[in-house]
């Protein structure tokens, strides 16, 4: 009979990787949707706001937070998940879908060696070994660089996107935890929402029909839903397994830009992409272990 524990355990690795699969097809709205970074997150966020309205409502939750101090984080994570967003998208319009998530993807290493700090928490050698696995499987996905154009510039958000990714995940845990997924990022969107409107361009008001229905599929079903998922697992999962878990991302994105954008597949990212996702499966198997290891003690005491 599965303990409380385990069975929170598991429910977060559902939530995780769903979200994860989800997330890998987001990446391909960099190039399918013709408009800048910045106007594609505000459209972005737009839509994710309403969907996740919808969804606290329909779950018959209250919108309202519980004191007047959430309302100041939830505008920190806001702010810092539409930076993220916009340099996410950034990234990959100047280079390439697996160029750009795979310089994002340089933050489970940021957050292995920062969650420590956190969570006053020993920093373990095997999480370091990870987070270095992963290096090394980034530094090889990567291709031979020119610093003479826009891959660089590229590269370089892809990182500040890692940045921010790793400083949202850290304090939405400490901070915000305590609400729903759906609940915590309908006001993450509708705050990102609000703070790039003063900045989007005239571009919106031109966009070809077709295009908008790939702004509705991107803030429903590649941004509501995985995002709730994702804070979901985020209350029940530490935030270093979650980053180490959630490379199996590129490897995704990677193969959905082959399958629709026609993006190659090459020896260097089957190669780090393998490395990623063992570390991956290595971070998760640990994380059931050790779930089921300190069930186990919790009932014998």
């Amino acid at each position: 009979m599965s303990t409380p524990l385990s069975s929170e355990s598991n429910s977060g690795f559902f939530y995780l990787h769903s979200a994860v699969l989800l997330f890998g097809g987001t990446a391909l709205f960099s190039k399918l949707i013709p408009l800048g970074a910045l106007d594609i997150t505000m459209l972005r966020a737009i839509v994710a706001a309403f969907a996740l309205a919808l969804l606290v409502k329909c779950s018959k939750q209250n919108l309202a937070l519980k004191c007047k101090t959430d309302y100041l984080v939830a505008i920190m994570l806001g702010v810092i998940v539409s930076l993220h967003w916009v340099t996410y998208f950034a990234s990959m319009q100047l280079s390439s879908v697996a160029i750009g998530i795979i310089s994002f993807f340089t933050y489970p290493m940021m957050t292995v060696l920062v969650e420590p700090f956190f969570t006053k928490s020993r920093l373990m050698f095997k999480d370091v070994l990870s987070g270095i696995t992963v290096l090394i499987g980034v530094i090889i996905l990567v291709p031979e660089l020119d610093l003479r154009n826009d891959i660089t510039l590229g590269i370089a958000l892809g990182i500040v996107s890692a940045m921010l990714f790793t400083a949202r995940n850290l304090l939405h845990k400490r901070y915000f935890a305590s609400y729903s997924g759906g609940h915590a990022m309908f006001y993450q969107t509708a705050v990102a929402a609000l703070f790039l409107m003063p900045w989007q361009s005239d571009e919106i008001s031109s966009m070809p029909t077709d295009a908008w229905w790939y702004v509705v599929l991107l803030g429903v079903a590649f941004t509501a839903a995985p995002h709730a998922l994702f804070t979901s697992a985020l209350r029940l999962l530490s935030a270093k397994t979650i980053s180490l878990v959630s490379c199996l991302q590129p490897l995704y994105a990677s193969v959905l830009a082959l399958i629709i954008l026609g993006e190659p597949l090459t020896s260097n990212i089957v190669l780090g992409g393998t490395l990623i996702v063992a570390t991956a499966v290595f971070e998760t198997g640990q994380n059931r272990r050790a779930a089921k290891v300190n069930s186990a003690i919790k009932n014998k005491l």
